[in-house]
């Protein structure tokens, strides 16, 4: 490789360096000094440079806002939305009105929630009604205080001081023994369901009574309709009975029970699935690891080759969303 050729300002540094000594210093020549190889840099600091915006938060955190660096126990730590320095409860994004946050159970609702299911001998569904949280909420706040009671007898430490630096952040929702209590969300509410959100056009006689039932086979001729379809079904049972006269306490121990069968056919229902899956699965165990093999008919692919329950219809199956020439618009309207 040639040697590289110097570039006119390295030349002039040196050239500038190894001038011709003046008339005081000819008698003792000195030499020319090596150019330095490396540049020198700075070891100073450099100064932070804040942005416009950033400035202006710092001015306020430091002045207006500092109320706002710790929450206030029991409350929330809000900004309003006009921009000014009061707090407010459930809306924690000052731009965005729209949002509202919502409150959550603190650690004694669901300590009664745990205590109602597990010694009280109470049913989900019955909690559920009487509290006003939904089933799968109470189905959750149990088992997480079933982990809880068991770290405890172990010995295992709990993350407390954590848990309530959160709860004293946010607005939260207690509950009271032996009083009536507000709701703390709705429990009855229906999801949509995807075969409804189709338009229908549904011809019929203005003499007949068109019920919900009738709305569902519309629909679909295998969905129900929404009193089945709903979280609570015994709920609209126990309205019926109360309105047909029944007293408000009768009717309160006969959702009660219903709700107890309910319960028992389903947990059934769960136990004769396991029992079944267990029949025709074979276990290999091994030192680190248990094989799992079932008996399967590769031939119950379904017409189109996409039975969900045929080996690979996840992955041996492909899609033709974006092959051409395929009709991507509906041909029939049902």
């Amino acid at each position: 490789m040639p040697p590289r050729i110097p570039g006119p300002s390295t030349v002039s540094s040196a050239l500038t360096r190894c001038a011709v000594p003046s008339a005081s210093s000819r008698c003792h020549p000195q030499p020319c000094p090596p150019p330095q190889s490396k540049a020198s840099f700075s070891t100073t600091p450099s100064r932070p440079r804040f942005t416009k915006i950033r400035r202006v938060f710092r001015t306020w955190i430091n002045g207006q806002g500092s109320t706002f660096r710790k929450h206030r126990p029991g409350g929330t730590n809000y900004l309003q939305s006009s921009g000014g320095d009061e707090r407010n409860v459930d809306r924690p994004f000052p731009l965005n009105p729209h949002f509202k946050s919502q409150s959550v159970l603190d650690d004694r609702a669901r300590e009664i929630i745990w205590g109602k299911v597990m010694k009280g001998g109470e049913t989900i569904k019955a909690v559920s009604a009487e509290l006003g949280v939904d089933i799968r909420r109470v189905a959750a706040v149990v088992r997480l205080k079933e982990v809880e009671k068991d770290w405890l007898s172990k010995g295992k430490k709990l993350a407390k001081p954590y848990a309530r630096a959160v709860l004293g952040m946010l607005p939260t929702h207690s509950f009271k023994i032996n009083q009536r209590n507000e709701p703390f969300e709705p429990i009855n509410e229906l999801h949509v369901h995807p075969y409804t959100t189709k338009q229908i056009f549904w011809p019929t006689s203005e003499s007949r009574h068109f019920t919900r039932a009738d709305a569902a086979k519309a629909f679909h001729p295998k969905l129900l309709p929404a009193d089945r379809r709903v979280p609570h079904p015994e709920l609209i049972q126990m309205e019926k009975d109360i309105l047909q006269g029944r007293p408000p306490w009768d009717a309160s121990e006969r959702f009660k029970q219903a709700a107890m069968d309910s319960e028992r056919k389903a947990a059934d229902k769960e136990l004769a699935k396991a029992l079944l899956e267990e029949k025709y699965t074979t276990r290999v165990r091994s030192n680190r690891f248990e094989f799992r093999f079932k008996q399967i008919n590769s031939e119950n692919v379904g017409a189109k080759g996409r039975a969900r329950n045929a080996v690979g219809w996840r992955y041996g199956a492909p899609y033709y969303d974006r092959a051409k020439g395929e009709i991507k618009i509906p041909t029939s309207v049902p």
